[in-house]
């Protein structure tokens, strides 16, 4: 069997999963556009040019001439990356049109209002490590359950359902499954979500999703409803499920910063920002220009693909003072485009910040002789699908 594949501007270094690979520095230091060749499990590979700076990455992101780089085609196999109503398939006004129907449930104060939502589950998760061990698979105990619980009760999905539309997610992400996996899993996914519209479209809920139906169901066709559903139900447990992973992980090897984010309230805001930049989970999606665009003097042409690094340009070591490629969880934030930039932003970055806000400090508070119960070497990094992850983490206490 091969090698998976590791998408090349999102690659790690070998035994340093939390470090870009050689390549990437290699590619930021190069004053040229370089063009590398990206897998596809639907287009197998296409060339692109690699963005790995910070200053490149964000005037690329904010730049209306940089188009998503899969606009929905009636005419194509439906994935996840070609599916009626994922915002990430618009551009332009259909863009708009789609994401001005969400906005709303991802303001500062309607997840303010979650918070005691928040908080609830986490201690019911706490719980439920503290009865498994000690001695406890963290991933599957807490990080993972968490987004998905949070999710479940925004969007009124059964919980119960978790393990089939986890399994589903990780397939719609894993970019080493075959196209026919991709397009038989968004089958699954449809006909998942269809059976929930449809409820919805009977009595609406009292949660998101029965929102969007009872306030925009008019303008909305059922494709569109369910890819929404899909969408909200992916992004909102998988990257923050990632990233709740990765960041116990990292502070576990760090007992230094780990001790700031459980002591010091003060300190956690900048703390999951510095988590949140050094991790770097997830990739941005390839785009592509729809006219000639100029970079420092280099010429991304028309209808060429683009895909950014938001791992090098998190670590460009332009932003600030000080060695960014050293945790610091303590250091004034640099900026960092791990939530994107510009009209395609994530929508739920807030949520994602709350929950790893709540979750990390409970965590170590609860369990302060909380370590790993394996040796480093041995931790199951998931380093080969569009958001990197850990597998399993085994703990005690």
């Amino acid at each position: 069997m091969p090698d998976p594949k590791v998408l090349p501007f999102a690659a790690r270094a070998a035994g340093c999963p939390f470090t870009p690979a050689p390549e990437l520095y290699a590619m930021q230091k190069d004053e040229e556009l370089p063009r590398i060749g990206v897998p596809s499990p639907i287009l197998d590979e296409f060339e692109a040019v690699a963005i790995t700076r910070y200053e490149d990455a964000r005037a690329l992101l904010s730049d209306e001439r940089l188009r998503m780089g899969f606009v929905f085609d009636p005419d194509a196999p439906r994935s996840m990356l070609n599916q009626p109503g994922n915002l990430l398939n618009y551009n332009g006004a259909d863009h708009t049109r789609l994401r001005r129907m969400l906005t709303g449930a991802f303001t500062v104060k309607r997840v303010r209002a979650l918070q005691p939502t928040i908080e609830k589950i986490v201690a019911s998760r706490l719980d439920a490590l503290e009865a498994a061990g000690p001695g406890a698979d963290l991933i599957s105990t807490f990080c993972t359950p968490i987004p998905t619980l949070v999710i479940c009760e925004l969007l009124g999905v059964p919980y119960e359902h978790r393990e089939d539309f986890q399994r589903r997610a990780q397939v719609g992400l894993d970019v080493n499954a075959t196209r026919e996996e991709h397009i038989r899993n968004l089958m699954e996914m449809d006909a998942y979500m269809g059976e929930l519209v449809a409820a919805h479209r009977r009595s609406p809920g009292d949660n998101l999703l029965g929102a969007v139906v009872r306030e925009h169901g008019d303008q909305l066709n059922e494709d569109e409803l369910v890819g929404i559903g899909n969408m909200l139900l992916v992004a909102g447990h998988e990257t923050t499920a990632s990233m709740l992973s990765a960041g116990s992980t990292l502070l576990l090897q760090h007992p230094d910063q780990l001790a700031v984010v459980r002591d010091e309230p003060e300190a956690v805001d900048g703390a999951i920002e510095e988590l949140l930049r050094y991790i770097s989970p997830a990739i941005t999606m390839p785009r592509e220009a729809a006219e000639d665009i100029e970079v420092r003097g280099r010429t991304i042409k028309q209808g060429e693909r683009v895909v950014l690094s938001v791992l090098a340009a998190n670590r460009d070591h332009t932003l600030a003072d000080g060695d960014l490629d050293t945790l610091d969880v303590r250091r004034t934030p640099p900026p960092h485009v791990v939530f994107g930039y510009g009209a395609h932003q994530c929508l739920g970055q807030q949520l994602a910040r709350a929950e790893l806000r709540t979750a990390l400090p409970a965590l170590f508070r609860r369990f302060p002789t909380l370590r790993l119960a394996a040796p480093q070497e041995e931790i199951d990094y998931r380093t080969t699908t569009l958001v990197f992850s850990v597998n399993a983490l085994p703990v005690t206490w």
